[in-house]
């Protein structure tokens, strides 16, 4: 059975960091590309990044500069590095396998004062 499961989210000042990791079980990630979406609450779902099975890295203009994508093909996880976080990024962040219909239940990011 596939399974996708984010970890790491939590309560941030603005200005913080926090590390998102997406691990999948019964699927190997390298032979994906992988998108991580938000959510936040009374708003559509976004897609915030994405990163190729080539390895290319693409993301929204509102975390541009301050997210960054990565793979680790070793623990074959892959992670979302958030810096210099706003309020407007307070959201359920969840990842997904391109070409599947396999999400993960998704991790709460909430940055506030």
């Amino acid at each position: 059975q596939v399974q996708l499961v984010e970890s790491g989210g939590g309560v941030v000042q603005p200005g913080g960091s926090l590390t998102l990791s997406c691990k999948g079980s019964g699927l190997i990630f390298s032979y994906y590309g992988v998108s991580w979406y938000r959510q936040a609450p009374g708003k559509q779902r976004e897609l915030v990044s994405s990163r190729t099975l080539g390895g290319r890295t693409d993301y929204a203009d509102s975390v541009k500069g301050r997210f960054t994508v990565s793979l680790d093909t070793i623990k074959d996880s892959v992670y979302l590095h958030m810096n210099s976080l706003k309020p407007d990024d307070t959201a359920v962040y969840s990842c997904y396998a391109h070409g599947t219909s396999y999400w993960g239940q998704g991790t709460q990011v909430t940055v506030s004062s």
